[in-house]
């Protein structure tokens, strides 16, 4: 009796498994040993592109890689596959999972970055958008809303799902290693206008109504900066800057004051807040030194 149950229930479970995997578009077992392949690849052209010491192998990663990459994503329902081995590859997911963005680093001199991506959509066939970094060429990048070809390159670290006004959109924190004595964090805007994407959105509020499509945070290489979004004060956080010569002379450089700004969230725009943290007590929170009533010593003995 109890062999005929065990068959039953591993036969069920082989049912509920076939179910499962054409219900959410699971890939076949050849199209997952091809990612893998296609991971192992990757994974090592990625780290070339970052660490390799030589300009040409770099370049030679790099464009080796992106047809690697998009003939590893036209495999059937490959938006499923993670690519864990990508660690030097930024992939970020909305809490929706309607799409994912690759993110890359390409250093060509102490001057100069250039920045790789594509955003692929959750579908079965493959729907991608190539990224172009056209950075170099937006002069106004604070008020310009920008296609995936004239995109503003960076690497991202966070995206955050928005309800706005006009339907939802999302903020997308990044890095940009700039130049050699500056680098630069921005909250940029990601939407979609007919199925494509956009770069920019004027949801980011300041004092007098001044409104930015996106926000972009230079600063001294020296320092390191924080600009993101905390879930627990439910703003977006980043320091306070202040211009003052830099040591090597390079000139003007911006650095952290020790304060902080933000942005709140309000009927799906972003209010800039002045200073974060500004509150003052009559009193010192410890009246007297804790160690004073201390009743064991530090081997835990009274």
């Amino acid at each position: 009796m109890k062999k005929i149950l065990i068959f039953i229930v591993l036969a069920v479970g082989g049912v509920y498994q076939l179910y499962a995997q054409e219900k959410t578009g699971a890939f076949s077992e050849e199209g997952q040993a091809f990612l893998k392949e296609m991971e192992d690849t990757l994974a090592l052209l990625a780290y070339a592109v970052i660490n390799d010491s030589l300009p040409e192998h770099r370049f030679g990663a790099c464009r080796e890689m992106i047809p690697k990459l998009v003939r590893a994503l036209k495999v059937e329902n490959s938006f499923r596959y993670p690519f864990e081995r990508l660690k030097s590859v930024s992939i970020q997911y909305p809490r929706d999972s309607s799409f994912r963005i690759f993110t890359w680093q390409l250093y060509v001199d102490k001057d100069d970055y250039r920045y790789y991506g594509a955003l692929q959509m959750n579908t079965p066939e493959l729907k991608l958008f190539p990224l172009i970094d056209r950075s170099f060429q937006v002069t106004d990048e604070e008020h310009a809303e920008l296609s995936p070809e004239e995109w503003y390159g960076s690497v991202y670290y966070n995206l955050l799902d928005v309800d706005g006004p006009n339907g939802k959109y999302y903020l997308l924190f990044g890095f940009d290693g700039y130049s050699f004595f500056r680098k630069r964090k921005l909250i940029d805007v990601l939407s979609f206008q007919d199925g494509k994407p956009l770069f920019g959105a004027p949801v980011f509020v300041h004092e007098g109504g001044r409104r930015k499509h996106r926000v972009v945070r230079e600063y001294s290489a020296e320092v390191s900066t924080r600009c993101n979004y905390d879930e627990l004060l439910e703003l977006v956080i980043f320091d306070h800057l202040i211009e003052r010569d830099g040591p090597y002379g390079e000139g003007a450089v911006r650095y952290p004051d020790g304060s902080y700004e933000a942005y709140r969230l309000e009927g799906g725009l972003w209010w800039h807040v002045d200073k974060v943290f500004d509150q003052v007590s009559e009193e010192a929170p410890r009246p007297a030194p804790v160690l004073d009533n201390r009743q064991k010593d530090i081997f835990g003995k009274q």
